[in-house]
């Protein structure tokens, strides 16, 4: 079945203009397993079928074969056994790409499919690529490709001097934009002066929604999902993502060692999920909504409460109690966080400083996903109410929807 949908590494593929333009140029793609062809060739085969003279090829977090199945477990760069190109690992001895890696090639074919959220580290990867592209003179090209998210917008934004790996800038958790949007709006805010191109996607209707095979609220529905990290296994984790990765911070599981990671608000040997879930209702309803959640039981094979039977909420943003626009995962998993609060409120919920988050040092690892403290802060406050935090992210979200207008393009 041919997609209603284009992704840009189609378009590029299809298009004789776009391919002349990479003639006589050394080039280089930026990818993981789910930089695939609409008939899931991977783009490294496609490109270098279609006569591109690929000279070099970056992995990034969890590497260019999707291998490493962890959070934080480092990549070695390589050689293409196929090929015999460099393979480059943007996190493992570097985040961001030297010198002598960025001089593999001219052009930089960005090629990964993101989840919509701040903390996925290709964000930061895209911001870095082009800030050393800018300072060598090199050409980046986004090969567009879905938010899988759509457009909503929710959380609050980072705030300056919380960057990280998993924080470029200030912006909110749930950015409702594609790459080749965001490498618009980083050129923008930092002041970036580099070539870069957008190779858009063609027919993506991130507003249309159930009525329309195509666009499916974001992902097309008749695309195949190819998992871009190990545990984005599917469609509804990456709906879900902007608020479970919050879990990453916390104590509680986020179901790593399961089938089903980042698809629970959290999981745990000594905590009542049916408890929780009436506590969340009675709290803000409204947070609730667009989702179906049920409590449900696992046994982790590892990592967090690994060999212990725990209490879960799954999240279900998926079937016919999916309501794109209602759906708020940084709220939702917010309010389990200060259901836990309530009803146990000795718990400690949150990792500790002994826990470097993606190599921060001395800050908690829920303030470094957060991008600040409020959350937290919110969270631990006996006398904070859902108004208190909807008023903090409203007004961000609503500046954020006005900063990225002139850089939609869809």
């Amino acid at each position: 079945m041919t997609s209603h949908v284009k992704f840009g590494i189609d378009r590029l593929l299809e298009s004789p203009e776009l391919l002349d333009e990479l003639k006589g140029r050394r080039v280089a793609l930026i990818a993981h397993p789910a930089s695939v062809t609409e008939d899931l060739t991977h783009s490294l085969d496609a490109l270098i079928a279609a006569g591109v003279n690929v000279t070099a090829a970056f992995g990034p977090q969890h590497g260019l074969k999707g291998d490493k199945q962890d959070n934080m477990v480092e990549t070695a760069d390589e050689v293409d056994p196929h090929y015999g190109i460099p393979v480059f690992s943007l996190y493992g001895e570097v985040r961001r790409p030297t010198g002598q890696m960025m001089s593999a090639a001219d052009v930089f074919l960005y090629d990964l499919q993101d989840l919509g959220c701040r903390i996925y580290t290709f964000v930061t990867t895209l911001l870095y690529l082009l800030e050393e592209a800018q300072k060598l003179g090199k050409e980046v090209w986004v090969l567009d490709r879905p938010n899988p998210a759509g457009r909503p917008v929710e959380g609050t934004l980072l705030v300056p001097g919380h960057e990280s790996f998993v924080g470029a800038a200030p912006m909110p958790m749930r950015h409702g934009l594609t790459m080749g949007e965001m490498g618009h709006w980083f050129i923008d805010h930092f002041g970036l002066d580099v070539a870069y191109k957008v190779i858009a996607m063609e027919g993506w209707k991130p507003d249309e929604g159930g009525t329309s095979i195509a666009s499916g609220y974001g992902w097309p529905a008749d695309r195949i999902w190819v998992n871009p990290s190990p545990n984005a296994a599917s469609l509804n984790m990456a709906r879900c993502y902007a608020g479970t990765v919050m879990i990453e911070g916390a104590t509680v599981s986020e179901g790593r060692g399961t089938t089903r990671p980042l698809e629970v608000l959290f999981g745990a040997p000594d905590i009542d999920a049916k408890a929780v879930m009436k506590e969340m209702h009675k709290l803000a309803p409204d947070w609730c909504e667009g989702v179906t959640m049920r409590d449900c039981w696992f046994e982790p094979t590892f990592h967090k409460h690994a060999g212990k039977l725990c209490n879960a909420i799954m999240l279900h943003a998926e079937g016919p109690w999916y309501d794109h626009e209602a759906f708020k995962p940084w709220r939702c998993q917010a309010l389990a966080f200060k259901a836990i609060r309530r009803l146990y409120p000795d718990y400690e919920i949150w990792r500790g400083t002994d826990f470097k988050y993606e190599y921060t040092n001395d800050v908690l690892a829920i303030d470094v996903i957060n991008g600040g403290p409020s959350l937290r802060e919110w969270v631990d406050n006996p006398s904070a109410g859902p108004d208190d935090l909807d008023a903090l992210a409203s007004a961000d979200e609503a500046a954020w929807v006005q900063a990225v207008k002139p850089h939609l393009l869809y």
